[in-house]
């Protein structure tokens, strides 16, 4: 008997490299004893297919496993619609690193046929709620898998915000901005940025300012139930930004407060048994030196 029943697919809109991948994983899919629901707005890809569809926004609803073929960046699309519904999700890699789509698209027949049948890996990762107030109102919010980030948007001037801990005072910063990154982004802008990297079960936020102006200012681990509080200073000339994964923008402006805390839903990110985050560090970010293998 098979552990999924009703399968969602969806992908990035506008690849037309992951067309060859969506028709394989089709193909194997109907020999499986499951039901394939496609999202509607890549139904476009596969015109020669006759499938139920819907939003993706409904698959949570619908299906008992989504499946994301595309790049991390695709999978953080789909985890900011899915997460309420408590839906596993599962990546099919045809991006860059692949640390959260790691489904190799030459091996998704042998191991999606062991993910169906129930043999699989489960991590629960968490994600931030952004919200932006201003006055006592909330004028914008977002949810961020990897991250939230401020920055300058389109200025090249440094911004000035003040940090607040669970209601305590931290500094004044005067930087280009700050990374507020979970577990799962730490590999992401944070790592770039000179952020530790964090293993996914860790129950953490790391804060990483962004060229900050006093060599002192480092990146912050903080734990992961801490409320978050940034305020952009009256000194600031420009109207800077906070982008949610890099996908969801919200402007800012001085006097505004930006709120930022885990979100009580998790996203249940499944794997392979084969998988390994420390190997996955290994290969992805080049830490083998060449000759060594084990």
């Amino acid at each position: 008997m098979k552990q999924f029943k009703r399968v969602g697919v969806t992908g990035r809109q506008g690849r037309a490299e992951i067309i060859d991948t969506l028709q394989r994983l089709l193909l194997f899919m109907m020999g499986q004893e499951v039901t394939v629901i496609l999202d509607e707005r890549i139904e476009g890809l596969l015109p020669e297919h006759q499938l139920l569809t819907c939003k993706r926004a409904e698959m949570g609803l619908q299906c008992d496993l989504v499946i994301v073929v595309g790049g991390d960046g695709s999978l953080l699309g789909a985890a900011r619609d899915l997460v309420n519904h408590n839906v596993p999700v599962i990546g099919i890699n045809r991006g860059n690193l692949g640390f959260l789509t790691d489904i190799c698209p030459n091996e998704l027949e042998q191991q999606l046929s062991s993910v169906l049948e129930g043999n699989y890996l489960v991590e629960s990762r968490f994600l931030l709620d952004t919200r932006v107030i201003r006055n006592g109102s909330v004028i914008g919010e977002g949810v961020s898998l990897n991250d939230a980030v401020l920055h300058p948007g389109t200025s090249t001037r440094i911004i000035e915000f003040e940090l607040f801990i669970d209601e305590l005072f931290v500094y004044k910063q005067r930087s280009d901005g700050l990374i507020i990154s979970t577990p799962t982004g730490s590999t992401a802008y944070a790592l770039s940025g000179g952020g530790p990297i964090m293993h996914p079960s860790i129950d953490a936020m790391v804060l990483v300012p962004m060229f900050p102006h006093m060599l002192t200012n480092r990146p912050l681990v903080v734990g992961g139930e801490s409320q978050l509080k940034l305020v952009i200073t009256s000194a600031n000339s420009i109207s800077p930004q906070v982008s949610c994964d890099g996908q969801v923008h919200i402007a800012v402006a001085p006097g505004d407060e930006i709120l930022i805390n885990k979100k009580p839903k998790k996203l249940n990110s499944i794997h392979p048994l084969t998988h390994n985050f420390y190997e996955a560090c290994r290969s992805k970010l080049r830490w083998n030196y060449q000759g060594y293998s084990q």
